[in-house]
């Protein structure tokens, strides 16, 4: 209740004042949550005749970034160089009329092997406010994601209805987790595996992609930690347990300049620091791998799709079907 208040007078709020109420309401919760965050220890039951991950692979490593605004925008290409020096690709989430989303920009990461999603139509509460207002937004929606040939969507603020997402032409969403106390809507999905959400008396449906490590935003802005040791703990239990590792950066947080870090932004050193710790510790372990294609991969997992998700499925194969690159460190 005390959360859902917050968010309904936060437009009135000045963006300091937003940040130091936040940071004391999740302060006071983390305590009484600490039993299932940054780990619950009950989502990670292995789906049903689960056979694993293409090439045998330990676990997966999907990279998502939310752009919230104009400043996350403008830095999409710096972090992007970064990733690619490490020999991975993520997704980028724009929201489509907060800012200018650049075409040029939109099309120069689908060619160099990256992919774009939508975020919303503007970064707030209003999609989900009710039925006739998200019937309403889905038709623009949809417009977007043809127009961008985009296959993905995560909500603002991690708002969800997974029925209501039925009306959107996606093959995946993204907008839940498998444990995270601190949102405002904080209804977790349970699991580090990826859902199959099936549109109820049809042969259709979409993939429900949850990130499985907690937000830099709620980490290093919020909680004002000071190492990625959360990150590393949380990622070593996912693996540990076969599941998906998938993370939601902000370019918008990241500070990418040598100074002082601002009072909502945190060195991108430490997201560094992450892909580096993947790349060394689990060398050949793991398989990254974009959000539409974990998606495609899933359905096929589900029974939806023609295939066969079988151990005995190599990387290769599934790479020849699909035309879908493989990205683990070494192998580009």
């Amino acid at each position: 209740m005390l959360i859902t208040c917050y968010y309904c007078i936060k437009p009135l709020i000045p963006r300091r004042l937003q940040l130091l109420i936040r940071r004391w309401i999740a302060v006071w919760k983390r305590q009484s949550c600490k039993d299932v965050w940054p780990i619950d220890r009950t989502a990670g039951k292995l789906p049903a005749e689960w056979h694993g991950w293409p090439g045998g692979k330990q676990f997966a490593v999907v990279l998502t970034h939310d752009v919230d605004t104009q400043r996350g925008h403008d830095r999409c290409l710096l972090l992007m160089a970064l990733e690619q020096q490490l020999g991975f690709r993520s997704s980028f989430n724009f929201v489509a009329e907060n800012y200018q989303v650049s075409v040029d920009l939109r099309q120069h990461l689908v060619k160099t092997g990256f992919e774009i999603g939508l975020h919303g139509l503007r970064h707030n509460r209003d999609l989900f406010e009710s039925k006739e207002e998200f019937e309403r937004q889905s038709v623009l929606i949809n417009e977007y994601l043809s127009k961008w040939g985009a296959v993905g969507f995560r909500s603002p603020c991690m708002y969800h209805n997974l029925e209501w997402m039925h009306g959107l032409n996606i093959s995946y969403d993204a907008s839940t987790f498998d444990t995270d106390p601190f949102e405002p809507q904080p209804d977790g999905l349970g699991t580090i595996f990826p859902k199959y959400i099936a549109d109820a008396g049809k042969q259709s449906g979409y993939v429900e992609l949850p990130y499985t490590l907690p937000q830099d935003f709620t980490l290093f802005v919020l909680f004002k930690e000071h190492n990625i040791d959360i990150w590393k703990q949380k990622l070593d239990w996912v693996a540990e347990h076969g599941g998906m590792v998938l993370l939601n950066t902000h370019p918008d947080y990241m500070n990418f300049d040598n100074n002082k870090t601002a009072y909502d932004q945190y060195p991108v050193g430490f997201y560094l620091e992450l892909l580096e710790y993947i790349k060394q510790k689990y060398t050949g372990r793991y398989w990254q791998v974009l959000p539409r294609d974990m998606a495609e991969y899933w359905k096929i997992v589900a029974g939806m799709k023609p295939g066969t998700a079988g151990d005995h499925v190599c990387a290769e194969r599934w790479d020849e079907t699909y035309a879908m690159p493989m990205y683990d460190g070494a192998l580009l």
